[in-house]
């Protein structure tokens, strides 16, 4: 089984995805295809004295997608950007999944040129598994459609419902709108046509969520536009490293609290875990058709890691052809503005 990475998407690419990436491959024996400049890939690949014992693979592929360029326009002028290359070799069956932390628009644009959707769903959604008190749950959308219809929101449950019970072991998720009231009324036009369409299906919806119960723990996938999640995502990671340094400022101000965080660095170090985003690695861009794994740009090597790791069992465990399977049976028209139970897929 080969992961196909885009070395050159990330802040710190090459260097600490082909770092990453070799962790990777060392620790699960999945095989690799590195998408990216050869030259520069030769220099870092030349830093790890074993990477003959790995099943490596180059690709050269001399453009790269910068951060403040246009995706579409951007990957239109440079055909041979490294994730576009990287898209075609899973799309052409080289690969069996696709991973890169580089610019997110770009990633999702490529991936739905290059490998379509699934039948029945119109949209994407990247599904980032989130921390919340009793187990971890999936936000989605976390950034890959931006805006989005009614019947967009529904399908990303139908799909969080599915990444619930394949990757976190739940048999019936418990589904949640995000919004700004827990009443039906509240919210806007999106929100409220989408907990209109949500009522009439068969998932196990609960209703609206408040972003301050999000991590409750009371929901099992929350969903949201990708302007919203994406925003809630990046606003959560902002206030853990801001907690995480208040509480190192308090606790070395004396001695007496210094020898307090000692005895309880282990509690600090579990805490850390839980709600550091490189244990997760990466989120699933479902709804495409193949699998694609896209990771913070700030990816740490344990982050690659972790996310090629986590391409690796979705693509042993057949999570595509699983998704396209439970999506196929679902019996609901939800996406004719009624809303009312009927024979049609999502999407139809």
């Amino acid at each position: 089984m080969r992961i196909v990475i885009d070395a050159m998407g990330g802040d710190h690419a090459p260097g600490q995805v082909v770092d990453g990436a070799l962790a990777a491959a060392r620790q699960f024996g999945c095989g690799l295809i590195l998408v990216g400049c050869q030259d520069a890939l030769a220099r870092e690949l030349a830093r790890h004295p074993d990477r003959a014992q790995v099943d490596l693979r180059v690709v050269d592929a001399p453009d790269v997608v910068a951060m403040a360029e246009s995706p579409a326009a951007t990957l239109r002028r440079k055909p041979r950007a490294s994730i576009r290359v990287a898209a075609e070799l899973v799309a052409r069956g080289e690969a069996e999944a696709l991973f890169s932390a580089g610019h997110t628009g770009a990633t999702v644009v490529a991936a739905h040129a290059t490998l379509g959707m699934v039948p029945g769903v119109d949209r994407p959604a990247l599904a980032a598994t989130v921390p919340t008190r009793r187990r971890p749950a999936v936000l989605l959308d976390a950034g890959a459609t931006v805006e989005c219809r009614p019947q967009h929101l529904v399908q990303f449950a139908v799909m969080g419902s599915v990444f619930a019970r394949l990757q976190l072991g739940v048999e019936r998720p418990r589904v949640g709108l995000l919004s700004i009231g827990e009443e039906e009324t509240k919210g806007n036009d999106l929100t409220r046509e989408a907990y209109r369409l949500l009522k009439a299906t068969p998932l196990n919806f609960v209703g609206n969520v408040e972003a301050r119960d999000a991590y409750a723990g009371d929901v099992d996938v929350i969903v949201c536009d990708g302007f919203t999640g994406n925003v809630v995502l990046k606003v959560s990671e902002g206030l853990v490293e801001t907690v995480e340094a208040l509480l190192r400022d308090e606790l070395s101000r004396t001695v007496a609290r210094r020898v307090g965080y000692l005895l309880a660095r282990n509690a600090f170090r579990r805490f850390r875990s839980r709600v550091d985003y490189s244990e997760y690695g990466g989120a699933p861009l479902v709804g495409v058709n193949g699998l694609c794994v896209v990771g913070h740009g700030r990816s740490s090597p344990k982050a690659v890691r972790n996310a090629v790791g986590l391409a690796f069992r979705f693509a042993s465990a057949g999570f595509v052809r699983r998704l396209q399977e439970e999506i196929a049976r679902v019996p609901l028209s939800w996406t004719n503005g009624r809303g009312d139970a009927g024979p049609a897929r999502v999407g139809s």
